[in-house]
């Protein structure tokens, strides 16, 4: 009795579970690149630190970072870009459903937590912001494009309060806003500056409970007026 051969099939090669692509390859290293910087701009400083020591610090060779970055420059605006995006997300998280003068304290909470919980990260971060008052026009015009975008966040959260009802009609949104953003540089300028050993959790909680009672001034509606 004859047989009917079935056709062969050919399967594409399967990627073993242990292989990844050059994306998560790249992810990878970016991130263990970018935890050595903070470490070494923390230890150091930014103007100390060198692309060779990023690399070996994170476990590659000596020009990867140099090879990924270009420059110290490219590996700032990557830093700053990558930890400015953690804390974005984070703050999404904290407003989440709340309105006007609320906003203000649970963005005030984030700030405070933020501070205290991930200082490496965000001193390294805030040493980055202050450096970028020097020659550096790539990282000037970094910090310069997130500083808007926080002054913009925060006047369209006291616009929506106002709309709501949760802020006062009369709240002068983009003074408020400018000294909202002013004042949390001012309070992180303090931190940045003091003894890191000393990690005074409750004065950074000092500072912020502060700022929220100004705002709460500032912006809560007088039920006289109302």
């Amino acid at each position: 009795m004859a047989t009917t051969a079935r056709p062969r099939t050919t399967e594409a090669p399967r990627r073993p579970a242990t292989a990844r692509t050059q994306e998560e390859r790249q992810a990878q290293s970016d991130a263990a690149m970018a935890s050595a910087a903070v470490a070494l701009i923390c230890e150091r400083g930014a103007a100390a630190t060198t692309l060779k020591e990023v690399g070996v610090r994170a476990g590659y060779s000596r020009g990867l970072a140099g090879y990924r970055f270009g420059s110290k420059a490219g590996l700032w605006s990557f830093l700053v870009r990558t930890i400015g995006e953690e804390w974005r997300e984070e703050l999404r998280r904290a407003v989440a459903g709340t309105s006007g003068v609320a906003t203000l304290h649970a963005a005030l909470d984030a700030h405070c937590r933020m501070l205290v919980r991930s200082p490496d990260r965000i001193r390294a971060f805030y040493v980055l912001w202050f450096d970028s008052v020097g020659p550096d026009p790539l990282l000037r015009a970094q910090i310069e494009r997130i500083h808007d975008r926080r002054r913009r966040d925060v006047e369209r959260w006291i616009a929506d309060g106002v709309a709501a009802g949760t802020v006062r009609g009369d709240a002068d949104v983009t003074a408020v806003a400018e000294q909202f953003v002013a004042q949390i540089v001012g309070i992180v300028y303090e931190w940045l500056v003091a003894d890191p050993d000393a990690h005074d959790a409750a004065r950074v909680s000092q500072r912020h409970e502060d700022l929220k009672r100004q705002m709460t001034r500032a912006l809560a509606p007088d039920p006289d007026k109302e």
